[in-house]
């Protein structure tokens, strides 16, 4: 065989040291994570805006349902309105339950707007006279904003904690680990 012949071979340690360049090379520097804990945060802020709304939705919604089947209609005069209101005081003027003064059940945190002396015509539980809204409020309840908005939120929650999982999974399958491959053939 001739020197033209014979072909050149690089040894095994210059073919392996060119490779761990290459590797170096293509190695990216990794984003950082979200955290674990806003990932196991976001989550639990949804359930608890879940729990809020529901606390919201669920009372007055049962009220309005049992005075709709078993309330009893009954003309009543305001008689005291705090000015906030955090309460309005009734007293009914006719039915089983006529002279009696109860307080009106709020509707998710809401009171009617009216004031002292007006006449109101209400819906009480005959079983408990204290459950007790104005015949409006049974037959069309108003809207309950406080479990929109958290329901609303609860979404928002849900949405971002989806996104922040994806962008954790995403960012660890796309980057590789966290330290530069060894550039040096032994190690």
């Amino acid at each position: 065989m001739t020197m033209a012949e014979k072909k050149y071979q690089l040894p095994p340690h210059v073919e392996e040291a060119r490779r761990a360049v290459a590797r170096v090379a293509a190695w990216k520097l990794r984003p950082p994570l979200p955290q674990r804990r806003v990932i196991l945060g976001m989550p639990g802020i949804f359930l608890l805006c879940v729990g809020v709304t529901l606390l919201l939705w669920l009372p007055p919604h049962y009220l309005v349902q049992d005075l709709r089947s078993r309330g009893v209609d009954s003309a009543a005069t305001v008689v005291d309105v705090d000015s906030k209101p955090e309460f309005v005081k009734v007293r009914l003027l006719s039915g089983p339950k006529a002279g009696t003064e109860v307080k009106l059940s709020d509707y998710a945190g809401m009171y009617p707007d009216t004031h002292t002396d007006a006449a109101l015509v209400v819906t009480y539980d005959r079983d408990d006279p204290s459950r007790i809204l104005t015949r409006a409020w049974v037959e069309d309840p108003p809207a309950n904003l406080p479990a929109y908005g958290t329901s609303a939120l609860a979404v928002l929650c849900l949405g971002l904690a989806t996104a922040v999982i994806w962008r954790r999974l995403w960012i660890l399958r796309t980057f590789g680990p966290d330290e530069p491959p060894s550039s040096s053939a032994g190690g």
